[in-house]
């Protein structure tokens, strides 16, 4: 901390030599929705006289700086009202706003000037975030409003199909995104499998997906932050939402508990499909439940806390003999304090934990895994001026990993009680971030991120010949697992591995005018847990494990610039970007891994290093009956395993091949060419209708290349990895949405969605298997597809 506090001291020593000698005074407060007094994030608050402005912070705090004067303010807020207002600013001043939404009318007066963008200038780049009304408007599989569904029509953002879980981001793995709920880390973000995503759209307030340009506040992944903040409760009236659909339904109560000062929000959901599968002699079940829940409390001006949480689990079995169960429960204590006007600070305590558990009456065992996170963190943030703000926090990371225990169901199982050993692990971060407007074209974002990860101690570790648990035999050409020489037991005291790692980032945007400018940015980062998979689909039952002694840390470098433009005042915008970024230490496994209830993966992985690059464009259209936008990505992703440094066993070189002859070769989320359009056309106010196109190129697979015969039987072999391809993927949904005619003497409000996903019916492969033709004889192909057409009716309610 010695290396912050000093560079601290002097940026706060320094900074009256970065601002005029006149007299400057302070202008903040909370910007809030006027209807449930709810903060608003990323709040635009603009003074076109000095070209200048502010935006809100994640709790709708804002402070600027400025010479003493009467300046005109503006704030803007997408779906909101603006508004305009006179300040004489010659004393510090803390105002509070409250923002109507548009279908509202204003009693402030409305200030029409054109002002220009402050998204145009900020350092911000490779940073998307969507309306929650947009995405409950985006068609989607059963009509269930969809976050990770939804954030696909993005650019830079794909999976690996339908059905899947996750999402890869510029040609990164899943496990390679940091998700963040109220701050708490997801771990796993699907329910049933992929079909839908654990965040009800109902209790969300703000999504926000960093593809790159990741301030240092960030850490602890290489690819991406998604970052979801639940609503904080209505502190004015008691309000009720929910909808019903054809697989699931949702209910969300808010409503004060002290008006103005304190609230409460407690949203539920659950599926109920397999209800109905007794009436079809289906004894299978897949179902899933959800709970979302959160606290706020203002104690005074200065002071507010929140408690937030949510809970969520699946349950898959056939026929009560196959019980699968798995979901997160996180929980969040916060606490914002205002030190001055000035000086923001947010205290977090937080607890994440995901389960798996697996129950087989049939073979007499339960089985449960998961990884366990307590996380502290402090962060601040420094208005020292309206050109200069600072950012500086430390957050600490305590990691218990359970790969996995078996557990006899019955007496008379003859199964015996195994624990794989357990894993423990602490990282902690220190960084400070900086955001200094050099002058009324040129803006700076940049900062230091400082990690150390601590591999603690663990009941027992092996030890192998010359500390390789992999080992290549020269004559199979193959690798294969190293027996250990011998167990060491270090116990849980003390450490077994310690990384260190400076993390810069930086970012500028140069604007030539009002609408228009260039950015650029780059940042490294280090990712220090790794998912044990071998699908291309994260999967309940893969495994979370810490770097270690055989296990590196991940490291990226990425670099990324682009051009924006406001068009026609902002009724359009343009984006595109072009981003390099290299993985050293990416893991990569050997041919034949076992992942499952191993207690010596090092034996079955290699560190590699893999590489992405590639090209973004989004146009937008803002404003109009019509408005939505078209997506294209350009990009190449690829992976790479060399051959070892030559190893010596009894006195013999063994010169290594690596993995497809150390070549480079596509990894599984490559996806060279992706398209997505998604359009919103308001005919009145009862009927909108909504429509997106996806295309992506097929992902990458493995295919036969020939076959023997052995004994009879006909095998297939395989050749290098990825070489071909699934078919391209391609779908069109659509959406109505009608909103009945309000009665005046009713506080009801509903609305009937209709949609109708993959309209024309396509057939996409999720995978294609080969197997021997029973009549025949000969090998052939067989495509599945999981879905169709599908239509669903949803009705959603608010009161």
């Amino acid at each position: 901390m010695k290396w912050l506090h000093k560079l601290l001291f002097l940026l706060v020593a320094l900074s009256p030599l970065l601002t005029i000698s006149q007299q400057k005074y302070t202008l903040s407060g909370t910007i809030t929705d006027k209807t449930s007094n709810e903060t608003l994030i990323g709040v635009t608050i603009a003074i076109p006289e000095l070209r200048t402005g502010t935006t809100t912070n994640e709790y709708g705090f804002y402070s600027i700086t400025l010479p003493e004067g009467e300046y005109t303010f503006m704030i803007t807020y997408l779906g909101f009202q603006d508004i305009g207002q006179k300040i004489l600013l010659n004393e510090n001043r803390k105002i509070n706003f409250s923002l109507a939404e548009e279908a509202e009318q204003l009693e402030e007066v409305i200030v029409s000037e054109n002002i220009e963008k402050l998204n145009i200038r900020k350092p911000e780049m490779s940073v998307n975030a969507l309306e929650v009304k947009t995405i409950k408007k985006i068609p989607v599989i059963l009509g269930e409003a969809d976050v990770i569904k939804s954030i696909i029509l993005l650019p830079g953002v794909s999976n690996a199909g339908e059905a899947s879980s996750g999402f890869n981001v510029r040609g990164g793995a899943a496990d390679q995104n940091l998700i963040l709920l109220d701050e708490a880390t997801i771990f796993n973000t699907s329910h049933l499998f992929g079909f839908f995503s654990v965040f009800n759209p109902d209790a969300i307030k703000d999504v926000k997906l960093f593809k790159g340009g990741i301030p240092s506040r960030y850490g602890g992944r290489v690819s991406s932050v998604l970052e979801i903040f639940q609503k904080e409760g209505n502190s004015k009236e008691f309000k009720m939402s929910g909808g019903i659909g054809a697989v699931a339904s949702r209910l969300l109560a808010e409503g004060p508990i002290v008006k103005d000062r304190s609230a409460f929000l407690i949203g539920g959901r659950a599926s109920y499909a397999h209800l109905f599968l007794p009436f079809f002699n289906i004894d299978n079940k897949a179902y899933f439940y959800d709970l979302n829940t959160k606290l706020s409390h203002r104690i005074n001006e200065n002071n507010s806390i929140y408690l937030s949480g949510y809970f969520g689990r699946d349950v898959f079995s056939i026929n009560d003999s196959f019980i699968n169960t798995y979901g997160n429960s996180v929980g969040n204590f916060r606490w914002n304090h205002l030190f001055s006007d000035k000086l923001f600070s947010n205290l977090s305590l937080i607890y994440s934990d995901y389960y798996y558990g697996l129950e087989l009456d049939f073979v007499g065992f339960e089985w449960n895994s998961g990884i366990q996170n307590f996380n502290v963190k402090y962060d601040l943030k420094h208005y020292l001026s309206d050109k200069l703000q600072i950012n500086y926090g430390i957050h600490n990371n305590y990691y218990t990993f359970n790969p996995g225990k078996i557990k006899p169901n019955s007496p008379d199982s003859g199964i015996v009680e195994d624990q794989l050993t357990k894993k423990y692990a602490n990282e902690l971060a220190e960084y400070i971030d900086i955001e200094h407007t050099i002058n009324e074209n040129l803006s700076l974002e940049y900062g230091l991120r400082l990690s150390s990860f601590n591999r603690l101690g663990q009941d027992e570790i092996n030890v192998y010949e010359n500390n390789n648990p992999v080992f290549f035999d020269p004559f199979l050409l193959i690798y294969q697992r190293a027996d250990p020489i011998s167990v060491n037991e270090p116990g849980r005291k003390g450490s077994l591995a310690n990384f260190t790692n400076l993390e810069p980032r930086i970012s500028m945007s140069y604007s030539f005018n009002s609408k228009s400018s260039i950015k650029a940015s780059y940042i490294r980062m280090a990712q220090y847990l790794h998912l044990l998979s071998n699908t291309s689909s994260p999967t309940p039952l893969d495994v979370w494990t810490p770097s270690g002694p055989f296990v590196k840390p991940q490291l990226l470098n990425q670099y990324a610039m682009g051009y924006f433009r406001d068009i026609k005042n902002g009724s359009y915008s343009f984006e595109t970007e072009v981003f390099f970024k290299d993985v050293e230490n990416r893991i990569d496994y050997i041919d034949g891994a076992d992942l499952i209830a191993n207690d010596a993966i090092e034996q079955v992985i290699l560190n590699g290093e893999a590489r992405a690059y590639g090209l973004e464009i989004l146009l937008r259209k803002n404003e109009g009956k019509f408005t939505g936008w078209l997506a294209y990505t350009l990009s190449k992703s690829e992976q790479r395993t060399p051959g070892r440094t030559p190893t010596f066993n009894s006195g013999r070189s063994n010169l290594e091949t690596g993995i497809n002859y150390g070549e480079w070769y596509n990894t599984p989320y490559d996806k060279p060419h992706d398209i997505a359009l998604y359009v919103n056309y308001e005919l009145n106010n009862k009927w909108s209708f909504n429509s997106n196109f996806i295309f992506q190129t097929g992902q990458p697979t493995n295919y036969p290349v020939g076959q023997f015969q052995f004994q009879g039987l006909t095998i297939p072999y395989y050749g290098l990895r990825n070489k071909e391809r699934l078919p391209n993927y391609h779908r069109m949904d659509i959406s109505a949405s009608l909103t009945p005619k309000k009665n005046e003497k009713r506080r009801w409000d509903s609305e009937w969605v209709f949609s109708i996903y993959n309209v024309y019916n396509r057939k996409n492969a999720s995978s294609i298997n080969f197997r021997r033709n029973q009549d025949t004889g000969i090998n052939e192909a067989v495509r599945t597809s999981i879905f169709g057409v599908v239509p669903a009716v949803t009705y959603n309610f608010k009161f």
